[in-house]
């Protein structure tokens, strides 16, 4: 028998708000996870990455105090308990939310992998439910690339990385993206040899030349990173794992070794496991679930949301496009999702936080200014002795409104904010500039930046 609902939400990440949202209105919902409660972001993705990083920029800080005048260095680095606070920390929020659904009513609680089984019509565990309106946010997981011989290496992930007990003397990580460069940057600082093989000729190819081109001078220091090198073939042999990569640029082809791989060449929705097309939702060719600007999929009444959709696989940007998803289906008003002034930030070292467009793609559309300031050239900066961390501003030449702005640098994603929040109230760099900045502060890099726009 198929039991009914008012609607089914996929998926307890950001579907946690669609719930809340549904439940509020008196609708009666099914959830639908098969774990861990609260998907990727608080389990396998932002909090414990940063939990490990954290301390990671600690270290680093230890390390370069020499700039300073400090003579400082770092005694020991207690890897064991790096990785239990964090896994104690994800043991505890486990509890917190299995203990906050328990309690919610009006809500049945599917834990299982589900999949469409006909239209409107999710199978799991055996049964059958039925929902007038359904929500994928099934998330996503990483993409595995045929590489010969991976599969049996016992390679790592950013989900099962999290797991380590032991420190590996040395690995090899496989993709230069944001993944790459965080677990690259903690897993050097706290004492592992470590390799980024990039297929691209740079590392983090979403963000701005310059700001890859200092990040790997910046990386380079403490760990090795090999551009334009494909891996080709995986051997494991005695605790070791050796690859065979190439060199793109010349076919050049050599061997490398290290105690462990980590794959971090990006990520694949998990549309396919929920076999959407049996339903009638649409995927493009990536395996993403199509939706229109209203997070509406191909199907009427059913949505999708977060990394199912591929749209900006951020966990902000899943939690702004449930509220969006959740209001489009409750009311009656639609509201268009906007990502023109959607922020993100590499936790590398040095940090990075983007917004808006790149020069490149600005300038294919628009007439521009370019402006751009260094950390040094504000009192802040140089008082912290940063000497390469920089701002980018892109800027309409006949509106003034901001197109982009990126930042490398410490804390860049919190100077990156009010950059943002001008966005997203009118976008014209005056708004900015015409407030008052705390001097000395690094917020005056802000200000500077937009203050240097020129032709370039």
């Amino acid at each position: 028998m198929v039991k009914n609902y008012d609607a089914i939400v996929i998926g307890s990440g950001s579907g946690m708000l669609i719930v809340d949202e549904a439940l509020a209105r008196g609708w009666k919902v099914a959830l639908v996870d098969r774990g861990p409660l609260g998907g990727t972001c608080p389990n396998l993705g932002c909090i414990p990455s940063k939990m490990l990083i954290f301390p990671a920029d600690r270290i680093v800080e230890i390390q370069e105090a020499g700039k300073l005048g400090i003579d400082a260095r770092v005694m020991g680095v207690d890897f064991q308990a790096i990785m239990e606070r964090m896994r104690k920390s994800l043991r505890k929020n486990q509890r917190h939310m299995q203990k906050a659904i328990s309690q919610m009513a009006k809500l049945d609680f599917y834990k299982g992998e589900g999949h469409f089984s006909s239209d409107y019509t999710v199978s799991v565990n055996g049964e059958e439910i039925r929902g007038d309106k359904i929500f994928i946010a099934c998330g996503s997981r990483p993409f595995i690339p045929p590489i010969k011989g991976l599969e049996s290496s016992g390679y790592l992930t950013n989900e099962t990385v999290l797991g380590l007990k032991e420190r590996p003397d040395s690995v090899i990580i496989i993709g230069g993206g944001y993944i790459g460069v965080e677990y690259g940057h903690f897993l050097a600082a706290v004492g592992a040899r470590v390799t980024i093989l990039e297929m691209a000729d740079r590392l983090v190819l979403a963000e701005e030349a310059e700001i890859s081109g200092l990040l790997k001078k910046a990386l380079s220091r403490r760990l090795d990173i090999s551009l334009s090198t494909q891996a080709e073939e995986v051997r494991g042999a005695g605790g070791e794992v050796k690859v065979m990569v190439r060199d793109i640029r010349n076919g050049a082809r050599r061997e490398m070794a290290a105690r462990k791989i980590m794959v971090a060449v990006g990520r694949r929705s998990n549309a396919d496991l929920l076999r959407v097309e049996n339903s009638g939702v649409e995927t493009d060719k990536r395996g993403f679930v199509k939706v229109n600007d209203y997070l509406e999929t191909s199907k009427k009444n059913i949505f999708a949301v977060g990394d199912a959709n591929g749209q900006q696989m951020f966990t902000h940007v899943a939690n702004r496009e449930a509220a969006i998803a959740a209001h489009n289906a409750l009311h009656d008003d639609k509201v268009k999702m906007d990502y023109s002034a959607i922020p993100h930030a590499v936790y590398s070292c040095p940090q990075i936080a983007s917004v808006g467009l790149t020069e490149e793609a600005a300038r294919a559309r628009h007439d521009v200014l370019v402006g751009r300031a260094k950390y040094s050239d504000v009192a802040k900066g140089e008082a912290m002795m940063e000497n390469e961390g920089f701002a980018k501003a892109i800027v309409a030449r006949d509106s003034r409104r901001i197109l982009g702005f990126h930042i490398i640098g410490p804390y860049a994603p919190i100077l990156i904010q009010e950059v943002v929040n001008a966005m997203q109230s009118g976008g014209h760099g005056d708004e900015i500039n015409d407030g008052i900045h705390i001097h000395p502060a690094l917020s005056e890099l802000v200000q500077l930046t937009l203050s240097n726009l020129e032709e370039s």
